[in-house]
């Protein structure tokens, strides 16, 4: 960016800027001559779009080129002193919309915190002009006269305001009538949302002289007991005597002194000692000491330096290692190396549950280095990470650890990105978009900024491992664990036959039930996975089969015991558990199937003494939830964990002795291309967390088809065998990484109209790419979701054709569809590419 290039205070420009709106094109507006030098790409402004909204945007770029479509209107405001988005950031979105086939304004607000998003707010004035005092009774309704008399009171208010003085929802009707009839005026306000936190801090007066403080002190000693002992509390906590104070709080010295405020102002006023208000971080600072590296084991040691050889000649590499090799210890090595060239590091990890163990590592060894950023963070505490990062000041981040949201954050000098668990689905975002993969776009990242990415997994995606065989990435394998620990036992119960015996144990097998009692009696720990939360999937009358839906969408309703509430997992609608039948009315009801708040209370009943905890996302909707439960399970205040996947990726238990798979059949069956990918990385992720160190564990799957492929695959813990298994399939089928995706979705309120006018753009692809390239639109499994039906249609373009002309094609065929009519313009579409 040009900071420092001087503009003629004269010349006409004109900054394009990136509108928090989904829009194809960047709008151009008028910079007003006397901020000609103030105004930078990367800062936010204030602009007027549409009749009269304020926005906020953001600069992208500045040049003397007014636009020819429309006349430039002036930029309102400037926000920031300085820019906050850096050029390589303005690349990368550049890059994400292009790739992704989104607007700038997407990618904008998926990029910035929500803190940095300023809002605009409508603001609802009486007109001073107006004489209330001279129009008739009937000039207003009953409702007018209601927000008149609000209004006369309060001068101005905004829309809510309105809204709970007329005490209903929609309040636009009576504000547009007050509009016209000239009472009412509007004024459009843009509000930040993000508010630094500021403290009290107290020093002695710089206006007293030490000869002035001691004659203050001996005054006080005779007359204002109190008084001195506060002053000297503070002389303590400001080491006063070595003549270089140290901030004080004003809390922590009246705490200290064991006095109330009244004492610190009746100081104050004498003008000895001096409170002042400063801005302070949301974010902790530690005072611990931080160790030194580790040594690596000399299969680590021959890792990191083959690592270090290929980075001469690849810019990305897979490390391949079985759970519990080491990774993380050789990510640390990396680190070290990155850190000395006074670069910084993306530690990419593709769950919140993850990032408390590693934080704990990382600070170990680097202290204050190390910063913290993803979703459970408030927005002010993503905002001061954000500006540590554009502006150090109490701190300055060289590793940053984040789930996919990190990727946006203004690094100045990346130098490595490690995409830790890079196979996990949970990197790519769904909705809204960008729908990004943070692996895919981390790459990018790392190409502007000349860094190099290492990706690492126990069970590596196939596009990755694929890549690696082919040579586009290097790849290092690790096949032992560390210490020489033992791959866990893997033992298969067939529940069907244990059904058909009538041995089963509720959900559970007699074999599983026995091993949990032995770990139990030992004091070992047991991880109990299912990857369905809530108590049951759905609800069934036994006379007439009736199933309780979303009345939103094509989905059954989900029961949860806890809150003793039907709810639907796709759009949040919930209801009460119904006494009988709504179909039939007969009161003979019951759930069918499980998930995981009924797995906890089924346990309970089998061992009442073990303290038993689930991990899901019911349970881990507060800030330090995933932390609290991770925490209580190290230091084995917990028993058994029963969770969904959140208990399957990359955490380091060292007393789990059983692991059990309590449904393994519940995803290889589902009508999807990687399901069988997926279900081995999830078994295989989830036996790993057994017997991590010093003992052999035990994995017990439970499954109604012990001779399914994946299943032998998994107890023989044979990646490659899977992987070569399904590459032929993907190759066979012209499926990734052969073949690149894109998904598009229709959705219309009304199915008629959707039916009529898919076919259409289905029809438009093909005369683009051809009638085996198009697969569609067919209805998805959930079909209608928020009141919303869907279809889909499924392009797929040969790796080797695949270029952005591809998607100029896409664009030019969603540009003529939507040109067929209105009932075409009403459907809404949505593009996935590389769909998950």
């Amino acid at each position: 960016m040009a900071e420092e290039q001087k503009i003629d205070e004269r010349a006409t420009l004109f900054a394009d800027v990136i509108l928090p709106l989904a829009v194809p094109n960047l709008y151009t507006y008028r910079v007003p001559y006397d901020w000609n030098n103030l105004i930078l790409p990367g800062q936010r402004v204030v602009v007027q779009f549409g009749k009269n909204k304020l926005y906020m945007a953001l600069v992208k770029r500045l040049h003397q080129n007014p636009p020819k479509a429309y006349q430039a209107k002036y930029v309102q405001d400037i926000l920031d002193a300085t820019p906050i988005v850096n050029e390589i950031q303005l690349n990368f979105w550049d890059w994400i919309a292009s790739y992704y086939l989104c607007t700038p304004g997407e990618v904008m607000n998926a990029a910035l915190p929500a803190g940095l998003r300023f809002s605009s707010e409508t603001r609802i004035i009486r007109n001073a002009d107006f004489a209330l005092d001279e129009v008739e009774q009937d000039f207003f309704t009953e409702k007018e006269w209601k927000l008149v008399i609000a209004l006369d009171a309060k001068k101005e208010m905004s829309v809510q305001e309105a809204a709970e003085a007329l005490e209903i929802k929609n309040v636009q009707p009576v504000v547009q009538v007050l509009l016209a009839k000239g009472f009412a005026i509007i004024k459009e306000e843009v509000k930040e949302s993000y508010k630094p936190r500021t403290e009290v801090f107290v020093k002695i007066s710089p206006e007293l002289s030490e000869a002035g403080l001691r004659e203050a002190m001996d005054t006080l000693e005779k007359k204002a007991v109190k008084q001195l002992n506060l002053l000297m509390a503070y002389m303590q906590l400001a080491n006063w005597h070595t003549g270089k104070p140290l901030e004080v709080k004003k809390s922590k010295l009246l705490l200290q002194a064991g006095t109330s405020a009244s004492v610190l102002e009746q100081l104050v006023k004498k003008g000895i000692l001096e409170a002042y208000v400063r801005e302070v971080s949301r974010l902790p600072l530690s005072d611990k000491a931080v160790e030194k590296a580790n040594a690596l084991a000399d299969f680590q040691q021959n890792a990191f330096d083959t690592i270090e050889e290929q980075f001469k000649t690849k810019e990305v590499i897979l490390l391949h290692g079985v759970t519990s090799s080491g990774k993380t210890e050789i990510y640390m090595q990396l680190i070290e190396q990155v850190i000395a060239q006074n670069k910084q590091v993306l530690y990419l990890l593709p769950e919140i549950a993850l990032t408390s163990q590693l934080v704990q590592r990382l600070k170990k060894r680097w202290g204050n280095k190390v910063g913290v950023y993803h979703s459970k963070y408030s927005d002010n505490e993503r905002v001061e990470v954000w500006n540590t990062l554009v502006e150090p000041k109490d701190r300055d981040y060289s590793v940053i650890v984040g789930t996919r949201s990190s990727l946006f954050l203004p690094f100045k000098s990346l130098g490595l990105i490690i995409v830790d668990e890079e196979h996990d689905s949970s990197y790519k975002q769904q909705d809204p978009g960008p729908r990004y993969h943070a692996r895919d776009s981390a790459i990018y990242l790392a190409h502007i900024h000349g860094a190099k990415v290492v990706l690492g997994s126990a069970t590596p995606s196939l596009e990755s491992y694929y890549n690696a065989e082919s040579g586009k990435y290097g790849l290092i394998e690790l096949h032992v664990r560390y210490g020489g620990m033992e791959m866990p036992e893997i033992d298969v119960r067939d529940v069907g036959e244990e059904k058909r015996k009538k041995l089963m144990k509720s959900l559970f097998s007699p074999f599983l039930l026995t091993n949990i009692e032995e770990a139990l009696s030992k004091k070992e720990q047991i991880i109990l996975f299912q990857n369905r939360r809530g108590f049951a999937p759905f609800l069934e009358c036994n006379v007439c089969a009736h199933v309780p839906m979303c009345i939103n969408c094509d989905v059954s309703l989900t029961y949860h015991k806890k809150a003793d509430l039907l709810r639907c997992h796709y759009c949040g609608f919930s209801t009460s558990l119904p006494k009988t039948c709504p179909a039939c009315g007969n009161p003979s009801i019951h759930v069918k199937g499980f998930g995981t708040e009924r797995v906890e209370e089924e346990l309970q009943l089998f061992f009442p003494a073990a303290k038993i905890a689930r991990m899901d996302l019911d349970s881990t909707r507060a800030k330090q939830s995933h932390s609290k439960i991770i925490s209580q399970f190290e230091d084995r205040e917990i028993d058994i964990l029963v969770g969904t996947q959140m208990v399957t990726k990359g955490l380091d238990f060292d007393n789990v002795s059983i692991v059990g798979v309590l449904n393994a059949d519940s995803g290889m069956h589902f009508p999807d291309f990687r399901s069988e990918e997926k279900s081995y990385q999830l078994m295989a992720q989830v036996s790993g967390r057994a017997g991590r160190k010093n003992k052999r564990g035990r994995v017990i799957i439970q499954t109604n088809n012990p001779e399914h492929t994946i299943i032998k695959q998994v107890v023989k813990n044979d990646y490659m065998g899977m992987y070569t298994t399904q590459i032929e399939e993907r190759k066979k089928f012209h499926y990734p990484p052969f073949t690149r995706l894109i998904e598009i979705t229709l959705s219309q309120k009304n199915q008629d109209d959707l039916d009529a006018v898919s076919p259409d753009l289905a029809l438009e692809l093909k005369k683009h790419f051809g009638e085996e390239r198009v697969l569609g639109p067919e209805y998805p499994i959930v079909s209608k979701v928020n009141n919303f039906y869907l279809k889909t249609i499924l392009l797929k373009v040969e790796k080797e054709k695949y270029s952005q002309k591809v998607k100029a094609m896409v664009m030019d065929a969603l540009a003529e569809f939507y040109h067929k009519g209105k009932e075409y313009a009403r459907t809404r579409i949505k593009i996935d590419v590389d769909p998950q």
